[in-house]
C-alpha cells in the first residue's frame, strides 16, 4: 500500500488540541474584558480556568504577562493576514480591498473580548511591547492605506489613514453588539457599512 493510500484510508489529520495555556489565556481574556483588567486576580483566573495558583504560575507569570500574550499575537495574525490577502491581488485593488473587509469583519466577529481587551487595556502594557503592538498596528494600517490610494489617487496618505481608521471604528464595533441579528447577516451589514465608509459605495 503506497503512503497515499494509507493517507486516504486514515482521513485527514486531526486539528490540534488547543493547549491549556491557550485555554487559560482565553478564559483571562474573557475575564479583563468583562470586569476590566484591575477588576480580575489571578484567584479568579484559576478559579475561573480550574487550577490552582502554582500551576497557572506554570504558564504565565501573572496578569501583564497574560496581556502581553493576548495582544501581541493578535497584532502579529492581523498584520500577516493584510498583507496575504493584499499580496493576492496584485493588479486589482478593488478586490484587495473587498478581501481585506472579510478578513477583518471576520476576526472582529470572531474576536470580540480581545477587541474591548485593547481598548480598554493596551495602556497597561509596559512600554516595549506596547510600542511593538502600536508598530504592528501601523503596518497594518498601511496595507489599507496602499490600497486606498490606488483606489482613491484623489486622497493623500493621511486622508486615506483617517478613512482605515474610520473603516476599524465601524468593524471593531463588535462587543457592544448585540445578539439581535443573526452572525451571517451582522458581518453582511459590516462589511457593507465598511465598504460605503471607504469608497462610497
Amino acid at each position: 500500500m503506497t503512503t497515499v493510500d494509507q493517507q486516504q484510508r486514515q482521513g485527514p489529520p486531526a486539528p490540534r488540541r488547543r493547549s491549556r495555556r491557550d485555554e487559560i489565556l482565553e478564559i483571562a481574556v474573557g475575564l479583563f474584558a468583562a470586569r476590566g483588567y484591575h477588576g480580575v486576580s489571578m484567584d479568579d483566573i484559576g478559579s475561573a480556568a480550574g487550577v490552582t495558583g502554582p500551576a497557572l504560575y506554570h504558564h504565565f507569570a501573572g496578569k501583564e504577562a497574560m496581556l502581553v500574550a493576548a495582544l501581541i499575537p493578535v497584532s502579529e495574525s492581523l498584520l500577516h493576514g493584510g498583507k496575504a490577502r493584499v499580496g493576492q491581488h496584485p493588479e486589482d485593488a478593488s478586490a484587495a480591498l473587498a478581501d481585506l473587509i472579510d478578513f477583518h469583519v471576520e476576526f472582529a466577529l470572531n474576536n470580540p473580548a480581545v477587541i474591548a481587551l485593547h481598548l480598554h487595556e493596551l495602556d497597561r502594557l509596559p512600554e516595549e511591547p506596547r510600542r511593538q503592538i502600536r508598530r504592528l498596528q501601523r503596518l497594518y494600517v498601511e496595507e489599507w492605506v496602499g490600497v486606498l490610494a490606488t483606489l482613491r489617487p484623489e486622497l493623500d496618505a493621511p486622508e486615506a489613514r483617517v478613512l482605515a481608521h474610520s473603516a476599524f471604528g465601524l468593524m471593531n464595533s463588535t462587543p457592544f453588539l448585540g445578539g439581535e441579528v443573526d452572525r451571517r447577516r451582522r458581518a453582511a451589514l459590516l462589511r457593507e457599512a465598511t465598504m460605503h465608509a471607504l469608497i462610497g459605495r
